[in-house]
């Protein structure tokens, strides 16, 4: 066989491996259908309730799911009779009892309607996803300050798509979507976190990918780590925030 033959003939069989890896096109709708897995039945909450399989980490009825983070005793915040919790000036951070990975939470959280002070130190907490990852608490209302910090922000990292607070003395809500980093038995990070927020309906992070933890100073570095706790933040200058119907569902 000559050369040009020899060429053609590998031509011939390069294309028939091609067309023989190609999945053919299904000609009829049931070859599309997919049965399995089903996914499971959970049931919507109504009038503020949560759904199903949520998880409740306060209702207003105790602190029972939460410790304190500086010592792990009794979380020391204010249980208010409106079913409320409010942060404790200088009693320190609370934190879940449960260690979580990748969830949906549910979040509603409150500045007071009397207004003090500016700028970081007016009604300023924090939610800490897995205790490391932190969706800024904030009045902002007509109160300015750096806007990688403001209401919203994945603190120090990225900045919000809108600034969607209500009145000061009104109730806030964030639906936030995150999933855990993951890591390589190495230690090595192989997929960073990311966290979706929604605060009062509107979108203001949409699958951002994080840095790292939340540093006040420095660039952020991530640590290998597993499931932790959520965290809720005593930024003690007169943070006076209250929080209501927390409650999340796993995701891993």
């Amino acid at each position: 066989m000559g050369r040009k033959a020899t060429f053609l003939l590998f031509v011939m069989l390069g294309f028939g491996i091609g067309l023989s890896a190609q999945e053919v096109e299904p000609k009829d709708p049931e070859a599309t259908e997919v049965y399995e897995p089903v996914p499971p039945k959970v049931v919507p909450g109504s009038n503020g309730a949560p759904p199903s399989d949520a998880i409740v980490l306060f209702d207003g009825s105790s602190l029972d799911a939460w410790i304190s983070s500086a010592d792990s005793t009794a979380a020391k915040w204010h249980l208010n009779q409106d079913g409320s919790m409010t942060v404790k000036d200088k009693t320190g951070n609370i934190e879940t009892k449960q260690a979580f990975g990748s969830i949906q939470l549910h979040i509603e959280w409150r500045s007071p309607a009397e207004v003090q002070m500016s700028g970081q130190n007016r009604a300023n907490s924090g939610v800490f996803l897995q205790g490391l990852y932190e969706v800024q608490v904030l009045d902002n209302n007509d109160n300015n300050t750096y806007v990688n910090g403001q209401v919203g922000s994945i603190y120090k990292q990225s900045v919000p798509l809108a600034m969607a607070s209500v009145p000061s003395g009104e109730w806030n809500t964030y639906d936030v979507i995150y999933h855990a980093p993951k890591f390589s038995r190495g230690g090595n990070l192989k997929k960073p976190a990311t966290i979706t927020v929604i605060h009062n309906g509107v979108l203001i992070q949409d699958h951002f990918e994080v840095e790292g933890p939340s540093e006040y100073i420095g660039w952020p570095t991530y640590q290998p780590h597993g499931k932790r706790p959520l965290i809720l933040q005593d930024h003690r200058d007169n943070s006076r925030v209250s929080y209501r119907n927390i409650w999340v569902r796993e995701l891993d």
